[in-house]
């Protein structure tokens, strides 16, 4: 560890930070934090003792959002510390996203209860996407499969067991949320589900993706990216992350 000054105590709020990998494979030179959070025990106090600010549009909110960015931002300052020492909370961009120290490529995510944070120096990974969703229901995922699946993707679905139906919708949506965070920062251009196809997965956690738009010269339709996720309780978490040219 770095020489550093001692972070504030946790919320009741957060459970205390874990920094169990929790994916198949390992990301060498990142670093990952997690909490649990409780919406019921927040208190907006919790900001100050936190020495998390809180922006005007999270105030706002409601406890849930409230609570979930706190988690958040306190698993990203602790991962950002461990890291290489930086004393940083990232802000909220104009895009939504978090607005990180220059040096640093980092994703945020939360679902039902849980928050995380990934963080790595951009010299080693210039793009990194992480995405936490609740497993859908096999009935949700039937009437959401058309609208997050392209034709393609709907085929395959469709050739797969049937008892895939909402590990596979809810993967696809991850991923491509993982894919877009990832991505972003590196292309500065929206795009969408329809914009990318999912190839193949495995159940040990592997997912290849294929780009079906122009984003840039190196981001182009064909290419493809690989991806990895994980089941944890009723939860599926996604991550992509992109090398630095340098360290390939």
């Amino acid at each position: 560890m770095h020489a550093m000054n001692r972070l504030p105590d946790l919320p009741a709020c957060c459970t205390p930070l874990g920094c169990d990998w929790p994916l198949p494979i390992a990301l060498p030179g990142s670093v990952w934090r997690s909490t649990a959070f409780n919406p019921a025990l927040f208190s907006t106090q919790d900001f100050a003792r936190s020495a998390i600010p809180a922006p005007a549009s999270i105030q706002r909110s409601v406890a849930k959002r409230q609570a979930e960015f706190l988690a958040g931002r306190l698993c990203a300052r602790e991962a950002l510390q461990h890291l290489d020492g930086t004393q940083a909370i990232p802000a909220i961009g104009d895009d939504r996203a978090p607005v990180w120290p220059r040096h640093i490529t980092g994703a945020i995510t939360h679902s039902k209860g849980r928050a995380a944070a990934l963080v790595a120096l951009k010299s080693e990974w210039q793009g990194l996407g992480i995405d936490l969703e609740n497993l859908l229901s096999h009935e949700r995922a039937q009437r959401l499969a058309k609208e997050i699946l392209t034709p393609d993707e709907l085929q395959r679905l469709a050739a797969g067991p049937a008892a895939d139906l909402a590990l596979v919708v809810t993967l696809t949506f991850s991923i491509k949320e993982s894919l877009f965070k990832a991505l972003f920062p590196l292309v500065q251009q929206r795009f969408y589900f329809e914009h990318a196809e999912v190839l193949s997965w495995s159940k040990d956690g592997q997912v290849r993706v294929r780009l079906l738009t122009e984003l840039s010269d190196e981001w182009h339709p064909a290419k493809e990216i690989e991806g990895q996720f994980a089941l944890l309780d009723e939860q599926l978490l996604s991550a992509i992350a992109i090398k630095a040219p340098t360290a390939r």
